[in-house]
């Protein structure tokens, strides 16, 4: 395993952080490592680098022991933390050839290493600028070339994408699924979209305790299936919402403005043709009817209400 977690326990005083949680990452694996804030997912990531150390339980992080092999861990781990720490006086390349150093790298690798990370990560253009010029998400992308830098087998970022714009997203996306072609990613992050895109397996805790853990698909399976869900569009908002809800079949109703409905469906019930019917009988104007995936931001809300 490239992380191995048991029954882990964060205790701060009275505050229970993370709480008898256990999981494993395989080699090459994306894991999306989800929860609301607070939840304990950067605490986690905290002790799995070497950071702080656990009140209880055992974390082994490419074989190597956090508590007794704290050394080795850090030297297989890339770790991009939530609040990125930059130097931020020092220019791009003087940051990353310091960065590299404290892995011993040296001459021609060390600038070979610095050269190619520049251009995975995208920074070409702000290479020779202190990084107190940059905006925040060239600020990201430095953070992220400091973690690859020393070519670690195992990468743990924390909200890696925050503060990107859409054009950045997608290219520290395919970065990050580049990377786990060779490594172990373990990230979190609140972009759903993020995770549904790259991710070969969600863990979601909630308030120190595990709730899920697996595929996609399965945790669609287990929160009632696929295409539970409807979204129909009437022309111009219904003068009474309430009858979706008399519908046969119907769990939730969600009005999402503009004359459209999310409705929540019982599992196994295609609302369609209700839905078209209640239409034609009402005198409605039905724009546009279409089914929708059970969403991993839907499944996420259910599991940490």
């Amino acid at each position: 395993m490239s992380i191995q977690v048991q029954n882990l326990t964060k205790q701060y005083n009275q505050q229970r952080a993370v709480n008898q949680i256990s999981f494993s990452v395989q080699p090459g694996e994306i894991v999306g490592f989800l929860g609301p804030n607070g939840a304990g997912k950067s605490t986690t990531m905290k002790i799995a680098t070497g950071y702080i150390q656990p009140t209880e339980g055992t974390v082994e992080v490419n074989g190597f022991d956090v508590r007794t092999q704290p050394m080795d861990v850090r030297r297989s781990v890339g770790y991009l933390p939530e609040h990125n720490p930059l130097y931020l006086d020092l220019y791009v390349k003087e940051y990353l050839r310091f960065a590299g150093s404290l892995h011993e790298l040296r001459g021609g690798d060390l600038n070979r290493r610095i050269s190619d990370m520049i251009e995975l990560v995208g920074l070409g253009r702000e290479q020779h600028k202190r990084i107190g010029q940059l905006s925040k998400g060239y600020r990201q992308r430095v953070g992220l070339a400091q973690a690859l830098l020393h070519n670690p087998p195992v990468l743990i970022l924390d909200e890696p994408t925050t503060g990107l714009d859409p054009n950045q997203l997608a290219e520290i996306r395919q970065v990050i699924r580049d990377a786990g072609r060779d490594k172990t990613v373990l990230f979190s992050t609140h972009i759903m979209q993020e995770v549904e895109a790259i991710c070969d397996r969600v863990i979601i805790i909630n308030r120190g305790k595990l709730v899920a853990d697996g595929p996609l698909s399965q945790l669609r399976s287990a929160s009632g299936g696929d295409h539970v869900v409807v979204v129909a569009e009437f022309e111009g908002e219904l003068e009474n919402p309430a009858v979706l809800t008399t519908l046969v079949g119907v769990e939730q109703v969600e009005p999402l403005g503009a004359g459209q409905y999310r409705i929540s469906a019982r599992p196994n019930t295609d609302l369609r043709a209700t839905i078209f019917r209640l239409a034609a009988d009402q005198n409605l104007t039905l724009v546009g009817l279409r089914q929708q995936e059970n969403s991993l931001e839907g499944i996420f809300k259910e599991l940490t209400k």
